[in-house]
């Protein structure tokens, strides 16, 4: 299905109460993905949501490229901390 066959469509938000649109790209996505129900928060409540559920970050340094690395661990002295790219470097070798 193309995203011309699908509508937007005005939700209601089960924690805030405030309408939101499930706009057809987003339905579209969630036919792809075979998600079967639509969402019940809007995108402030989704992302409120995502961050209590990983908790606080974290900012370091990473110590192999020295850009910065936000991690969901307080890092410890003396133990390296990657950033996500070099950390998913070194697991694939």
């Amino acid at each position: 299905m193309c995203s011309e066959e699908y509508g937007d469509i005005e939700l209601k938000c089960e924690n805030c109460g405030q309408p939101f649109i499930f706009t057809a790209g987003e339905q579209q996505f969630y036919a792809e993905k075979n998600f079967q129900n639509q969402p019940k928060r809007c995108k402030a409540c989704r992302d409120a949501r995502k961050q209590r559920v990983r908790g606080e970050m974290f900012h370091s340094v990473c110590a192999q490229c020295g850009q910065e690395a936000i991690v969901p661990f307080k890092p410890t002295e003396g133990r390296p901390v990657y950033c996500s790219e070099c950390f998913a470097q070194m697991r694939s070798n």
